[in-house]
């Protein structure tokens, strides 16, 4: 069928060519409905129970997601009156950010004290200016002391501070809301930093992380492509020699991208980090079925084929291996959906669609380009001589090669335990990003943007006023004070304990929560009755007052560690105070969970999808033997990469998580490619093994080699990212294509020539005379 299908193709390349051209400008013009999401929970789905439990949380008070404008003084002095004025007035300036509704700094932090019978509650710089020196070191005295201020919004020395906007997005339009929050946002950094040159001043909080997601996608999109296209056009070019051939492959590949990202967005896809990336990924895997077309075109040719006979013979010999590795490919990068992570889920799904067009392409549009443009070959003599001399290699030495690379494959595997979970949002971020240079600024002076949100729910109305609640609440907080992470624990008691001191002379003594629960209620109400608009208690109260948050803010700890302190926390809550309903949620504990919870998933799609890819390979090769067979060389690369993993990086997150499915289907195509060149050796009468190996090498091998190198170094390109999730993805992927050739070129021929030790029978004939046609 698939012959019929090419000699149609050559007899009308530019039917062909028209209508290919056609359909892929209807299926790329759905790329402008493509949008990108760029809100960091677009990495859980709906039924994620950290997800949800952290939206149960946001619902109930106000919402945590923020910016963080971080002012470092270059002299170390916050406490100055110009200063405090400039503070101020970027306080004021950021309740022009758009879905402002809290504005927090040392300068309006509403401090009380008590003046008579009186409650006051005021700025505590109210007008910096006309703060003499007496009044400014007070401030600072009253800011590095209080338990809410320090390590919050500002740091032990008074040499860092923050202004913390809270916003509240509305959700209508994700995919310009964050960005008009952070134009705004760098707007007053440019006005502060102008006025002000003698200060630094960072970007940090949940939204400027959000944008990142999509700035660092849109800059790889900008830089990485056009470099791997470059990367492409070179190999191709240099290695094959063929202008005719490295276009037409350019055209495949822009072709195979168009269509593929033009369904996305006629299907409703969206963008975000991880899904950005298959554009890169799509480029380089459609060049493997060129490559492979090429290499047998350029061999027949320089044998004498006429040009269009020669297509007929590639397309002959290649198309079953090029389908086969194509729909493996697609099956392992559709094992993604078993994922836990939407983006890593529409990855799989593009790259999937990517690869089966990049096929199509491959099979029509190519050889229609290639026969109507002008082609030529010279004659090269030692073309396979290489290739022939490594086959040698590997037959002479096939008793010591198979135990040798066993041993090292099986030594490299064994520190794959040895990995440790870690996910760090933050460190999704290069230290180029300049939310990742904010924010670790903000950790080694202030505090970490790793939190937990406790929400503690006494079942009745006014509970939270209950003096054994309180109590219960203040052990918790000074718990938590206790342990060696925390940084901040921003608590109701702290507010109520200060207020107690108020309302009695500012007594030092009276420093400590009050004993009656009609006392606590009045403190609360006095206080609310004092506060200005936008720094209520809402963000730490109900509406019946029931329930309070109680939020922890820690340094960057692994997933692990965020998992084994929420266990603490839980056991504490468990011993101490049963009676009351916990939830405890965040964006990094978000983070910390989804990690485990992937490799679970990824596990069982895995095993479905190498169980699908086994069955496909049995019967493609008609024989259940060398499908067995071909498991081996199948599983052990991402085994044996995550292994290696350990001694580059030893740390497996989110991203990491799919690479084994992702890379299941890209290492099954060197299988299939060597395997079934080595039967079609074997099914000819006389052919022994060891022939059959250098046949598979000669034929090839070359074109495996040269595939690996343009895989590898588009995935080496993709690690360039400046995230941190696709960096590594690349990284990873990369040195597992490349410990697959290693192994399909060191380990499959010995075990080959081990095993298969019995004459292969054919129902196709002799196929002699076919063996010099069908070498590539």
């Amino acid at each position: 069928m698939h012959q019929r299908l090419t000699q149609w193709v050559l007899k009308h390349p530019v039917l062909v060519i028209l209508s290919t051209i056609l359909l892929v400008v209807v299926a790329a013009s759905g790329a402008q409905h493509l949008v990108f999401k760029s809100d960091y929970r677009v990495f859980f789905g709906k039924e994620n129970p950290q997800l949800n439990a952290y939206e149960a949380i946001q619902k109930i008070y106000n919402k945590s997601d923020n910016v963080a404008f971080i002012i470092a003084p270059k002299d170390g002095q916050v406490f100055t009156s110009e200063r405090l004025e400039a503070i101020r007035e970027l306080t004021e300036a950021s309740w022009q950010i758009p879905f402002s509704t809290r504005v927090d700094s040392i300068t309006n932090y509403q401090y009380s004290y008590a003046d008579g019978d009186e409650l006051i509650v005021e700025d505590l710089a109210l007008e910096p200016l006309q703060m003499d020196q007496a009044a400014l070191e007070r401030a600072r005295d009253i800011a590095i002391n209080e338990p809410l201020l320090r390590n919050k919004l500002i740091s032990p020395q008074a040499h860092v501070t923050l202004v913390n906007t809270t916003v509240q997005l509305p959700g209508i339009n994700p995919v310009e809301e964050v960005p008009q929050i952070a134009s705004k946002v760098r707007e007053l950094q440019s006005q502060f930093i102008a006025k002000n040159p003698d200060v630094d001043v960072y970007l940090s909080g949940m939204v400027m992380m959000n944008n990142s997601f999509a700035e660092a996608s849109l800059e790889d999109s900008a830089t990485l492509v056009p470099v791997m296209f470059l990367i492409v056009a070179l190999t191709i070019g240099l290695l094959l020699r063929t202008i005719t051939g490295t276009l037409s492959t350019i055209l495949i590949i822009i072709f195979s991208i168009a269509a593929t990202m033009g369904i996305a967005g006629w299907t409703g896809f969206y963008l975000t980090g991880p899904s950005a990336s298959a554009p890169t990924m799509i480029l380089t895997l459609a060049v493997a079925d060129c490559i492979h077309i090429l290499t047998t075109l350029f061999h027949e040719m320089r044998n004498g084929i006429e040009k269009r006979q020669a297509i007929l013979d590639s397309l002959r010999i290649n198309y079953q291996p090029i389908f086969l590795t194509s729909v493996t490919t697609a099956i392992g990068f559709l094992s993604m959906n078993f994922s836990d992570s939407p983006p890593f889920r529409d990855l799989g799904n593009l790259v999937a669609i990517g690869v089966m067009l990049a096929f199509l392409f491959s099979v029509t549009l190519f050889p229609a380009l290639l026969s109507l443009l002008p082609l030529k070959v010279k004659p090269h003599k030692a073309r396979g001589d290489l290739m022939m001399h490594f086959a040698d290699f590997v037959v002479h030495n096939r008793r010591w090669l198979l135990p040798v690379t066993s041993l090292i494959m099986v030594f490299i595997m064994l520190f794959l335990p040895q990995n440790k979970l870690n996910d760090d949002f933050v460190k999704y971020f290069d230290t180029t990003v300049p939310f990742r240079q904010a924010t670790d600024f903000m950790q080694e002076n202030i505090s970490g943007m790793t939190t937990m949100e406790i929400s503690l729910d006494t079942g009745k109305s006014s509970g939270i006023n209950d003096p054994a609640f309180l109590q219960k609440l203040e052990q918790l907080s000074q718990w938590l004070r206790d342990q060696p992470e925390t940084d901040h624990v921003n608590t109701l008691s702290d507010t109520l304990k200060r207020l107690n001191r108020n309302m009695h002379a500012d007594d030092p003594s009276w420093y400590r929560l009050p004993d009656s629960q009609e006392l606590a209620a009045q403190y609360l109400l006095l206080y609310e009755m004092s506060l200005p608009y936008g720094l209520d208690l809402n963000n730490q109260l109900n509406v019946d007052k029931s329930s309070t948050r109680l939020i922890a803010t820690f340094d960057n700890m692994t997933s692990n560690e965020q998992i084994e302190l929420e266990q603490r926390i839980l056991h504490w809550l468990e011993l101490n105070a049963p009676e009351y309903q916990v939830t405890i949620a965040s964006p990094a504990l978000m983070f910390s969970h989804i990690g485990q919870r992937n490799i679970r998933s990824m596990l069982l799609g895995v095993t479905f999808a190498l169980i699908l890819i086994s069955l496909l390979l049995g019967i493609a090769l008609k024989s259940i033997k060398f499908g067995l067979i071909s498991l081996l060389p199948n599983l052990t690369p991402a085994a044996v990469g995550f292994g290696a993993w350990y001694f580059i990086n030893g740390q497996v997150g989110l991203a990491l998580s799919v690479v084994a499915g992702m890379t299941l289907g890209i290492v099954v195509d060197d299988t299939v490619h060597f395997l079934s060149k080595y039967l079609r050796a074997r099914r000819e009468p006389n052919a022994n093994p060891h022939a059959a190996v250098r046949y598979a090498f000669s034929s090839v091998g070359r074109a495996l080699w040269i595939t690996t190198l343009v895989l590898v170094c588009g995935f080496m390109v993709l690690a360039q990212s400046t995230f941190k999730v696709n960096a590594d993805m690349g990284l990873l992927t990369a040195l597992t294509i490349l410990i697959a050739l290693a192994i399909d070129f060191l380990f499959l021929p010995p075990l080959l020539m081990k095993l298969d030790t019995h004459p292969i029978t054919t129902t196709e004939g002799a196929i002699k005379d076919e063996k010099a046609k069908n070498a590539a």
